[in-house]
């Protein structure tokens, strides 16, 4: 199976976004990952649901939204009308998990949970049957640029054996640190989606990791 590969736009240069859209596309993205940050449950603030509609007039790719914000239950809607195709909201940012994915499908989007480092997968344990991807942060959200913490392989292993023995439909997405030197072991621990930022937006030759990534 080859994996997908989901440039985040938080590393982007927003000023020529349109722009830096065709070129990952160009160069086969299969996704576009979209970060939310709200300032209060991360330090930094990015962008909102209306561009994510501006985004969604430009470009086919599949979207998903990354919420790391304080009250996700308040932005599903806005966000799944804006045209994302899957919203990840953050396992430590709700009291009520199953709840709050049971809105994400009853709107017409896919649902799916970001873990933070910290986080273990076994949150997940009564939830699973609603997800369609598990996003395990490789790195402590907020920011772009940080370095892959490599005690998160078991973790992506557990939550790929999950889904494996459940015979779930679900992607397994990682996010953080990663680039040619890191990917192989995070592949083989069976992720499915890699998220990449600064490895392809900033890098010279950034843009030629996407087939990279998805020859491993």
């Amino acid at each position: 199976m080859t994996v997908k590969v989901a440039p985040s736009l938080l590393s982007a240069d927003f000023g020529i976004l349109r722009e830096e859209i065709k070129k990952i596309e160009k160069h086969g993205a299969d996704w576009i990952h979209f970060d939310v940050m709200d300032g209060i449950f991360v330090p930094a603030i990015t962008v909102g649901p209306i561009v994510a509609g501006w985004l969604r007039s430009h470009t086919k790719l599949f979207m998903d939204a990354h919420l790391m914000v304080s009250d996700p239950e308040s932005q599903v809607e806005p966000f799944a009308g804006a045209g994302i195709d899957l919203i990840t909201v953050q396992a430590e940012a709700t009291a009520h998990l199953d709840r709050l994915l049971r809105k994400i499908k009853a709107v017409g989007a896919k649902a799916g949970v970001a873990l933070n480092p910290a986080t273990p997968a076994t949150v997940l344990e009564y939830v699973w049957p609603l997800l369609d991807l598990v996003l395990v942060m490789s790195v402590n959200p907020g920011a772009g640029g940080q370095l892959f913490i490599p005690e998160m392989l078991p973790k992506i292993a557990y939550c790929a054996e999950q889904i494996k023995l459940r015979k779930l439909n679900a992607e397994l997405q990682v996010d953080g640190g990663v680039n040619l030197g890191t990917a192989p072991a995070i592949i083989k621990a069976g992720a499915t989606v890699l998220v990449a930022g600064s490895a392809i937006f900033k890098a010279p030759d950034g843009m030629t990791l996407i087939k990279k990534l998805k020859l491993l």
